[in-house]
């Protein structure tokens, strides 16, 4: 889901450079891509032989750390090369200003870089100190012993009271601190902020393997995080404080969200972006949507999803793909289908990242266990969602849910995976947005909490 779109296009990691003595340090921009403006961030410094070296980040995409070939030309300009993705910089070098062009394959534009580290802005996050108690909390997953971090947030004003709900939050797939942070921005810190202030605790805590928590997490699936949800559900039961006891999971947390009603393990559920369809069916979905929204022909889009079809097959049934490369050619050749050199590159990547997480993702199937969620749940979904698509996610949620008139299945136009006001709904977009999470989205959480604790 949030991390697990198998799809590299042109335009998602980009590059540049710098001049020698005078221009070492960071240096900054925005790469225009019509669809999003991406900032970027070079690092110049030398060796102790006085090479010139660079490192690239892309703090919107959040990746950090790009390994790049800096030199200065016989001109006088810089020139940087990122091999590994193909990409080059040059430009002209004055005191205050790199100006110059990224190329990356077919593409070309322009590149203006400044002195300094740009820092996104973040409005919605909060800083401490807080308005409302906090505590620093472990428990433990029985299943493994995988011991967990994380914080309570306490209402304002909080006396022990039955009357005061309490959310466990689930983060999405991929290891994440317990602010679920990405691109800079912290959505379960800001949910729990809000929350806090209108009277509902929450226990946010570490991934397995990331911040204070422990736990196995190369080989774990989605159940080994459901075990650690319901590990945090029994820890808040069992401290007496709390009223009702909820589960919020965003993406594969809304999964597991759904999971625990299941297993009647909580008093309500809200699943935002979860999945409601099986896990196979997801990725075909995200990744069409994605190629479709950066303008990839209709006739492509269809013919890569074909492709990666047959590779979730192979993915599923564990067979070994000795020879990808051939494997895809062979694919693309027999059905004829029309995928240029880098789609097809990108179905070998695909095979290569095969991890036991995804192979138990594929056939995962939440609809047995959206049935059998007799608590009240709050399904909710971004309108232009690209990786968990709100018009067959919310669907099934509609076809499955029991009867309750405590449900409520809500779409909101506009709005992308992360709940953010966007334009494409792609992924490039999300640390673009200053917005962490709609306003609206906040206030009907809690109204909703508040009307069924």
């Amino acid at each position: 889901m949030l991390k697990k779109t198998f799809l590299l296009l042109v335009g998602l990691a980009m590059t540049f450079a710098v001049q020698a003595q005078d221009f070492l340090g960071a240096w900054s921009g925005k790469l225009d891509l019509r669809t999003a403006k991406l900032s970027l961030v070079f690092h110049f410094s030398k060796d102790d032989a006085g090479k010139l070296k660079c490192v690239m980040d892309s703090p919107d995409q959040g990746a950090n750390g790009i390994p790049a070939e800096a030199e200065v030309t016989a001109e006088g300009k810089v020139r940087v090369t990122v091999s590994a993705l193909g990409i080059s910089y040059e430009a002209q070098v004055s005191d205050k200003r790199m100006e110059g062009t990224f190329n990356q394959g077919a593409v070309s534009l322009p590149l203006v870089l400044e002195p300094g580290e740009a820092k996104p802005n973040r409005p919605q996050t909060p800083t401490p100190p807080y308005m409302y108690p906090t505590e620093e909390v472990t428990f433990t997953n029985p299943a493994d012993g995988a011991k967990l971090a994380g914080t309570l947030a306490y209402p304002m004003n909080f006396q022990f009271s039955k009357d005061v709900p309490v959310l466990v939050m689930v983060t999405g797939s991929g290891q994440q601190n317990r602010d679920e942070e990405l691109f800079d921005h912290k959505p379960f810190l800001v949910i729990a902020d809000y929350l806090a202030k209108q009277g509902i605790a929450t226990l946010r805590y570490d991934d397995r393997g990331v911040g204070g928590s422990t736990g196995e997490v190369a080989n774990a699936t989605t159940h080994d995080f459901m075990g650690d949800a319901l590990a945090a559900l029994d820890y808040v039961r069992s401290t007496g404080k709390f009223g009702k006891c909820g589960v919020l999971g965003h993406s594969e947390g809304g999964t597991i969200a759904m999971m625990a009603a299941a297993r009647q393990k909580c008093d309500f559920a809200i699943s935002m972006a979860g999945g409601a369809i099986r896990g196979d069916s997801i990725l075909l979905l995200q990744n069409h949507a994605a190629l479709s929204k950066s303008g990839v022909p209709a006739m492509v889009c269809d013919d890569y999803v074909t492709a990666l079809r047959q590779v979730l097959r192979w993915m599923e049934s564990g067979e070994q793909v000795s020879n990808p490369k051939e494997r895809i050619a062979e694919v693309v050749k027999s059905a004829n289908l029309q995928l240029p050199e880098a789609l097809q590159e990108n179905l070998v990547k695909v095979i290569e990242t095969s991890v036991p997480w995804l192979r138990a993702f594929l056939s995962l199937d939440p609809a047995e266990d959206i049935r059998k969620a007799t608590c009240p749940v709050f399904a909710l979904n971004g309108g232009n969602d690209t990786q968990v698509p709100a018009k067959e996610n919310l669907g099934a949620f509609r076809r499955l849910l029991p009867a309750n008139d405590k449900n409520l299945v809500k779409e909101y136009p506009g709005l992308n995976h992360l709940f953010q006001h966007s334009q494409t709904g792609l992924p490039i977009e999300y640390g673009t947005i200053e917005e962490t999470i709609s306003p609206e989205v906040l206030q009907d959480i809690a109204t909703w909490v508040n009307s069924v604790k």
